[in-house]
């Protein structure tokens, strides 16, 4: 991360909601976040938790009945949230990317694999088809796909899904954006090919300054990969910091929850830690601390919305967090 640096992506405010005829879904409901260039920012939460929206709401990819209510979505000092859809059509793919959970929103069926690449790049650069095809052949052996020039003949339905992902993630890599969102991308892919993939995007964001965003479920693939972790609940930020402070002096009960559920050899034959319950429906949160249902620790005082307190860079949304100490269960993550 560049020290003094002005960030490249600061999200402030930011409500997603969904006006269904059952009511109105709040899948994103006052998000505050920011990354810096070079900086890695992991993005974790249960399945449900507004992860994934927060991230299509970044790039303006929210089909309707969702639709970004409130809020400002500030890339190097610009709202996103107040472009028009062919001022963020020319922002995509060059200057931020983003790579989805799924290959098959990426890649085109019934086009070749060198077809899509191509036009991929020749959409924002003046680039000849020879120039471009090396670049594309280049991207794909960064992340790790052998023989690119026969993959680059195929069609994706004639590659597996793990190979059709690594091919996305390339196609990412293609402009050397300023900010990448990438939507769990590794979640097909084998652990050794995991590792090659999380090892180039450490490397892309040294090198050429790009800021990531990784959302994930997993916080042993976080703590290797980010520099900072922001845990997220029922559409808002619970807790934020340094990746070795958030996991390390984890005080949100939910945060110390997602820990203890990682399995650890330190605790073989013991059963893991289970947060009771659910997460809740966006569309009847309760009121005041979302997560005070499942948690041990609440009081009558959680029926009160809690504020964001920040301690010394680490910020926690909680009316009775644990105690800011080290917590011996997570150093196995750390490791």
């Amino acid at each position: 991360m560049t020290d003094g640096a002005a960030p490249t992506l600061e999200v402030r405010g930011l409500k997603t909601h969904f006006a269904t005829r059952a009511g109105v879904v709040k899948s994103v409901d006052g998000v505050d976040l920011h990354v810096h260039p070079g900086e890695i920012l992991g993005l974790v939460g249960e399945s449900g938790s507004g992860k994934s929206v927060t991230g299509f709401s970044i790039i303006g990819l929210v089909d309707p009945p969702g639709k970004v209510v409130s809020g400002q979505i500030l890339f190097k000092g610009e709202d996103l949230a107040r472009l028009d859809e062919a001022a963020l059509r020319a922002l995509r793919g060059r200057k931020i990317a983003m790579v989805f959970q799924d290959p098959t929103m990426t890649l085109n069926p019934v086009l070749r694999i060198d077809t899509q690449m191509i036009e991929a790049i020749q959409a924002h650069e003046a680039v000849g088809r020879p120039a471009a095809l090396a670049r594309a052949r280049d991207a794909m052996v960064r992340v790790g796909i052998p023989a690119p020039d026969e993959r680059l003949a195929a069609y994706p339905h004639e590659l597996s899904g793990g190979m059709r992902q690594r091919i996305a993630i390339a196609m990412a890599l293609l402009h050397s954006p300023d900010l990448i969102v990438a939507d769990e991308p590794t979640t097909a892919l084998d652990v050794t090919i995991q590792g090659q993939i999380l090892f180039e995007m450490q490397k892309l964001c040294r090198d050429a300054g790009t800021s990531l965003i990784w959302i994930t479920h997993d916080l042993a693939v976080v703590a290797g990969l980010a520099d900072r972790v922001a845990v997220m609940y029922a559409g808002r930020i619970v807790e934020s910091g340094s990746t070795a402070d958030v996991i390390e002096r984890a005080a949100h009960p939910y945060t110390v929850g997602l820990i203890g559920s990682v399995p650890s050899s330190e605790r073989r034959g013991q059963p893991l830690t289970q947060i009771p319950g659910t997460t809740p429906s966006p569309m009847n949160r309760p009121p005041g601390c979302a997560f005070a249902p499942r948690c041990a620790r609440a009081s009558a005082q959680c029926a009160t919305e809690p504020e964001l307190t920040v301690t010394e860079g680490h910020a926690v949304r909680c009316w009775h967090p644990h105690p800011l100490g080290a917590n011996a269960d997570a150093r196995h993550i750390l490791a």
